[in-house]
């Protein structure tokens, strides 16, 4: 749940990177780093487990406006993609005001696509979360890749309910900020 800072007049906004291991949440978050301008974010902070990283920075952004007099401030962060570190995934769904899923579009993948969705379910009820009540977007990531799945193949797979969702090759930049920028207009409408 958003937390106003009434001294800076900021409104702070959590955003969660969700999805497997490998399928591009890190490289989400490391390219959008890479292209904030550096006076509207704050540091990246990298908590290493045995196989894998958390990823958390914050940014100001500039485009979104002001909600009742307050800046937005995004705090984005990603998640261990291994079920292993569930109890991780489920701290850092905490207070969540938006979610990006991202899908690794190799057919190989889509079985853990599968279950890293039904486990986000999971660990969203955990704390009585309503994924239909959460500003949430889909990326389908590897777009490059060879032997993907089309887009109908992965809609039917991890989004019968049909929320906003986009390409991406996170790698050079495709879809990414297109997918941020859905889900952080969707977080500050819900906060109007």
């Amino acid at each position: 749940m958003s937390m106003i800072n009434y001294a800076s007049r900021e409104i702070n906004c959590k955003i969660v990177y969700y999805g497997t291991g490998l399928g591009g949440k890190t490289t989400n978050l490391e390219y959008i780093y890479s292209r904030v301008n550096p006076d509207t974010k704050g540091k990246m902070i990298s908590l290493a487990t045995e196989s894998e990283r958390t990823l958390f920075f914050d940014f100001l952004p500039i485009d979104l406006g002001e909600v009742r007099g307050f800046k937005t401030r995004f705090h984005l962060y990603t998640v261990p993609g291994q079920v292993y570190y569930n109890a991780s995934r489920r701290l850092i769904l905490k207070g969540v005001d938006g979610l990006v899923f991202v899908a690794d579009s190799q057919a190989s993948r889509a079985e853990a696509n599968i279950e890293s969705m039904h486990n986000l379910y999971e660990n969203l009820e955990t704390y009585g979360y309503d994924l239909d009540t959460i500003p949430f977007a889909i990326q389908y990531n590897k777009r490059d890749m060879p032997s993907i799945l089309s887009v109908e193949e992965l809609r039917a797979q991890i989004n019968p309910m049909g929320v906003p969702d986009f390409e991406g090759t996170a790698i050079e930049g495709n879809g990414v900020f297109e997918t941020l920028s859905c889900v952080s207009k969707l977080v500050v409408e819900s906060l109007s």
